[in-house]
C-alpha cells in the first residue's frame, strides 16, 4: 500500500513542476496533460527499476518521455518548449529536496538521495 501511495504522491509532484513550469512560462498546459505526463515519467521509471536496471538508467529513461510529451502537448516553437522543460526541471529539483530530505520520499529522483 505504501508503494501505491508513494507512485501516486510521484505522479503527482511530478505533474505538479510540468503545471507550474507552463503557468509561469504562460503556455497554458491544462492539469490533466501535466498528471498524463507524470504518469507517464514515473510510471517508466518504476517499470525500469523493477526491471533490475542500473540506477543510471531508471533516471535516464524517463527524459525523452517526459520532453516529447510535453512537446507534443505545448504545441509551441521548441525554443519555447526547451525553456518550459529547463523551468520543470528547476521546480522537479526544489520540490524533492524538501521531500527527500523531511519526509524520507525518494520516489522523485530515485538515485538521488539527500537524506
Amino acid at each position: 500500500m505504501k508503494y501505491l501511495f508513494d507512485f501516486f504522491l510521484a505522479v503527482s509532484l511530478n505533474g505538479l513542476s510540468y503545471y507550474i513550469a507552463s503557468f509561469v512560462l504562460r503556455n497554458g498546459l491544462p492539469i490533466w496533460q501535466a498528471l498524463i505526463i507524470g504518469f507517464s515519467v514515473v510510471s517508466l521509471g518504476a517499470l525500469t527499476e523493477a526491471l533490475g536496471s542500473p540506477m543510471w538508467l531508471i533516471v535516464l529513461v524517463p527524459f525523452p518521455v517526459g520532453m516529447f510529451l510535453l512537446y507534443s502537448f505545448l504545441q509551441v516553437p521548441v525554443s519555447q518548449w526547451f525553456l518550459t522543460y529547463l523551468l520543470t526541471l528547476a521546480i522537479y529539483t526544489v520540490i524533492h529536496i524538501p521531500m527527500s530530505y523531511f519526509f524520507d520520499f525518494h520516489s522523485l529522483i530515485p538515485a538521488w538521495k539527500l537524506s
